[in-house]
């Protein structure tokens, strides 16, 4: 198992991921429960979809996912890691839980904080498992993977995000921030065109490109 990241994940692209949790997304397909490494996906309590099961989060939320718990201050009742565990084993896609498992990671210097029953390479692969056709935790994923070195593994989960983002602007700009992040400009700046066809400009993408010198005006 590879080990985490020291770098923390910049706050840009942090609340660039947690904007487009805002949007609606297809709903996910039948939901693997093949045993692996990284566990079944059976749970006491759902598992539920991040995405749509909205009524079903505060009883999770409001006993496990508390601000204090995001933030990585303190756990409710035990470790921060057994918080976002349970949250994870309830909804595996919870954006938002995710990325705190991740942040944890780093700031704990270990792939399997305490209290988590698995690492954070395993929660990362039980969501895509729980919710192949979620773009964000494609996007989650391959920025994690490529933080720890796995690049080639971080450009499978581009690959799968570029063919899920469809007309969804914004996920073509995430796409193209975390391609950035992983040095594939060119791929970086093919995002970057869509946006401009789909008469959807954000400044960010291009001006990243343009300090990177690797920006080109789209052809006519």
């Amino acid at each position: 198992m590879n080990k985490p990241s020291t770098q923390s994940p910049g706050l840009g692209i942090g609340m660039v991921l947690l904007a487009g949790l805002l949007l609606a997304f297809c709903p996910s397909g039948a939901h693997s429960q093949a045993n692996n490494s990284c566990g079944d996906l059976r749970n006491g309590y759902g598992p539920f979809d991040y995405r749509k099961d909205k009524t079903k989060l505060p009883i999770v939320e409001d006993s496990h996912f508390t601000p204090p718990v995001e933030a990585l201050l303190r756990g409710v009742s035990g470790p921060i890691g057994a918080e976002l565990d349970y949250t994870l084993r309830a909804f595996p896609n919870h954006h938002r839980a995710l990325m705190a498992m991740i942040r944890l990671s780093v700031k704990a210097k270990t792939v399997k904080p305490a209290g988590a029953l698995y690492t954070v390479e395993c929660y990362l692969d039980r969501a895509v498992r729980f919710a192949p056709d979620d773009t964000v935790v494609r996007l989650i994923f391959a920025r994690h993977l490529g933080q720890t070195g796995q690049k080639e593994q971080a450009l499978n989960q581009m690959s799968v995000a570029v063919k899920q983002a469809g007309d969804n602007p914004l996920s073509h700009f995430n796409i193209g921030l975390i391609y950035i992040e992983l040095g594939q400009y060119e791929e970086a700046l093919t995002q970057a065109h869509q946006l401009i066809a789909m008469d959807y400009e954000r400044p960010e993408l291009r001006k990243q490109l343009e300090e990177a010198g690797k920006w080109r005006d789209p052809p006519p």
